[in-house]
């Protein structure tokens, strides 16, 4: 066999996540329902009955990219590309605009999907790192230093998993300008938008601030609705096409039930109501984490996340 880097966390996960009963390392918050999400369309169970089991759009239905693309200035269901889970759409992202040898620069902590899959590519991987010190800042002169006229993508969680970090608009600012000093792609992994701990807003998009984005979202974190297995990337048409030819190879396409349902969830009539019940469980949860946390001394340190159901 080839020399392989296992993705270390979730093959942890996979081995016991639903043999436990309890799992301090899940990181969304309690999945809906099925009758939740469709609590109030009244017309759309008989809808779904009336489904023919095809398959959709390879690309993703137009009503759930049209509805993606509404999330983005100045997107269009162009340039969605819908995917199983983020998962997908950042293997697409790497492998379709990457080769051996290429140079990436990854932020440190993440999830470390792109990082595992980086080494098996055969890329050159660099990291830069978040600073604990600073409350998970990112080290913005270690950034500086990595990125090299070499470096063809900068990746990036925000908010960050697994800290629940936001970065600032300056901060953000300063990737765009690192990675257009170079002429790199920016890979935003954006999955926990929408599971703000406080406050009304949304961490904002990378999207729409650079002409090399690649913004991928799930609904899995913030939406509560991991089991749909629907991801997506927002970029370029061109970027799209190059990742969407290379999706029919991996998956041909997510599933037609999948895509009604998160039409729906993504609508602009239930999308507000699926973010508020998210906030509410991270509201409401993260007192509880943050007593128990203090009640076993000095066991335990931590800096309270901008975003997301982990810290």
């Amino acid at each position: 066999m080839s020399r392989f880097q296992p993705f270390v966390m979730e093959r942890m996960m996979s081995k016991w996540e639903q043999t436990v009963d309890i799992n301090l390392s899940e990181s969304g918050v309690h999945p809906m329902l099925l009758r939740e999400l469709l609590a109030d369309a009244e017309t759309a169970v008989e809808d779904l009955l009336a489904t023919d089991l095809n398959y959709p759009e390879v690309n993703g239905s137009i009503g759930l990219r049209r509805n993606i693309a509404a999330l983005y200035d100045n997107a269009t269901p162009d340039n969605v590309l819908v995917t199983v889970g983020a998962i997908e759409a950042n293997f697409l992202a790497v492998s379709s605009l990457l080769g051996p040898g290429d140079k990436i620069v990854i932020m440190r902590p993440n999830y470390m999907q792109v990082w595992g899959m980086a080494k098996n590519l055969d890329l050159d991987v660099e990291t830069f790192d978040l600073l604990e010190d600073e409350g998970w800042a990112p080290d913005l002169s270690e950034l500086a230093e990595k990125v090299t006229p070499e470096t063809k993508m900068i990746a990036v969680c925000n908010p960050n998993n697994p800290t629940g970090r936001i970065m600032t608009e300056a901060e953000m600012d300063a990737v765009v300008r690192e990675a257009a000093r170079v002429g790199a792609w920016i890979l935003a992994d954006e999955v926990y938008g929408g599971a703000e701990r406080e406050g009304r807003g949304q961490a904002p998009s990378f999207f729409g601030r650079y002409d090399k984005v690649l913004a991928v979202g799930s609904l899995s974190k913030a939406y509560g609705l991991p089991g749909l297995r629907i991801g997506w990337v927002v970029a370029p048409e061109e970027a799209i096409d190059a990742m969407w030819a290379r999706h029919e190879y991996v998956t041909i396409s997510t599933t037609r039930l999948a895509n009604k349902l998160a039409e729906i969830a993504v609508s602009a009539e239930m999308r507000p109501r699926i973010i508020a019940r998210t906030r509410r469980y991270i509201r409401d949860g993260w007192p509880v984490l943050e007593d128990w946390m203090r009640d076993h001394g000095n066991v335990f340190s931590f800096t309270p996340p901008d975003a997301a159901a982990i810290a």
